[in-house]
Parts: C-alpha cells; structure tokens; sequence
C-alpha cells in the first residue's frame, strides 16, 4: 500500500495560519463515506487547501471477483485507508475531511475514521444508488449527522433530490443536495451545508437532554 500526496492546485494554503486567533479557532471533523467510485477521493482533492493525502492501489486482476465494477469500468484505482484533506471555510472555522475506503472489505477501518467525527458526507452515484445503503445506515445507527450528496456525473440520469430521498428511504429532514465532486465551489457548499445540517441536529439533540 503506497501514502502519497498528491499535487493540488490549493497547495499554496498548506502553511498554518499564524496570525489566527487560536482562541476563536474552531477544527471540526468530517467523514466522506459513500459506496466504491462515487468520488470521494475526488471531492477530498478537490476542496484541499493543502495537497491531500491518498492510499490507492491500482485495481488488478485479482479483485474483479470482489469489487463490482459495473457502471465504474474506467475506474482503475482505489482507496484502500483513507483520504485526507484540509479546507478552511472562513476565518476561525477549519475542516479536517477524512474519506473512507468503499469496498466492503476495508469496512472495518470507518469505526477508527469516524471517532469524533462531527457528521458525514455520504456521495452517492446514482447509476448505483444501493451502494449508499450501507453509510446510510452506518451513520444513522450511530446518531452522526449527514447530508447525502448525489455526485452528477455525466452519463448518469439526474433525479431530484425528493426522488433520492425517498429512494433511500432518508429520516425525514436529512439534506440531499446534488454537487460535482471535481468542482472546489460545489463541494465546499456541500460541506457548508453539512456544518449547518449538523450544527441544528446537535443543538437539537442537546435541547432534548435539559428538558
């Protein structure tokens, strides 16, 4: 297994910010989850200021009759630990994202990956919309807060987002937001909107436990 940083054209943020209050600094962290090709990979590189960390192999031939690959047959590597990157989405708020490898046998690493996780993105493609039941469910079972974020790739059919949710029979009021996983603007919205998402629930749970 190789660790590799891969060039990014954000690396020039790379450099901790000095001048920050670090009494007003706030660091949280955010699981990107899905099921195997739906980019997660690509939205942790994407949104990066720094060059982000990556563990793929490339597929052989050895696993074909353990990873599905239909409507992924270009992908040619995959993650087998984590991805990892860092945005800062305004001053004093930054996000460590941690991606998750996702063929099912890696799946016993999400427990260490997820530990003090604020919420999750679960990426879902929709030309296989079932390989996101598993982080759905994983995330729920553990109260982790998540917004669901249907990568639009090209050739696949657009839905809306009701369609998805219902698809995934969602507890009522989680997010699903559509996003391209290669675009920094769109993934930092998604990320945005997971911050709120799960800045209401947390709230909400906490309200709950003093009455």
């Amino acid at each position: 297994m190789s660790f590799e940083y891969a060039e990014n054209a954000h690396s020039t943020h790379s450099a901790p910010n000095t001048d920050r209050d670090d009494d007003t600094a706030m660091a949280l962290k955010i699981v990107v989850a899905g099921g195997f090709g739906a980019g997660k990979t690509t939205l942790v590189g994407a949104v990066s200021d720094i060059r982000p960390l990556r563990t793929e192999e490339t597929l052989s031939e050895a696993g074909q009759g353990v990873d599905d690959t239909a409507g992924v047959a270009r992908k040619a590597t995959s993650t087998v630990a984590m991805d990892f990157g860092r945005i800062t989405v305004h001053a004093g708020l930054t996000l460590y994202l941690f991606g998750t490898p996702g063929q099912d046998r890696f799946w016993f690493l999400w427990d260490e990956l997820s530990e003090g996780a604020l919420a999750a993105v679960v990426l879902a493609d929709t030309r296989r919309l079932e390989d996101c039941f598993a982080a759905v469910d994983y995330f729920e079972r553990r109260r982790i807060p998540f917004v669901v974020a249907v990568n639009c790739f090209p050739e696949a059919r657009t839905y809306a987002a009701h369609d998805v949710s219902h698809a995934l029979d969602l507890d009522r009021g989680t997010p699903v937001v559509l996003c391209d996983a290669r675009d920094r603007d769109s993934g930092k919205d998604v990320l945005i909107r997971t911050v709120e998402y799960a800045g209401r629930m947390h709230t909400a749970r906490l309200l709950d436990s003093v009455r």
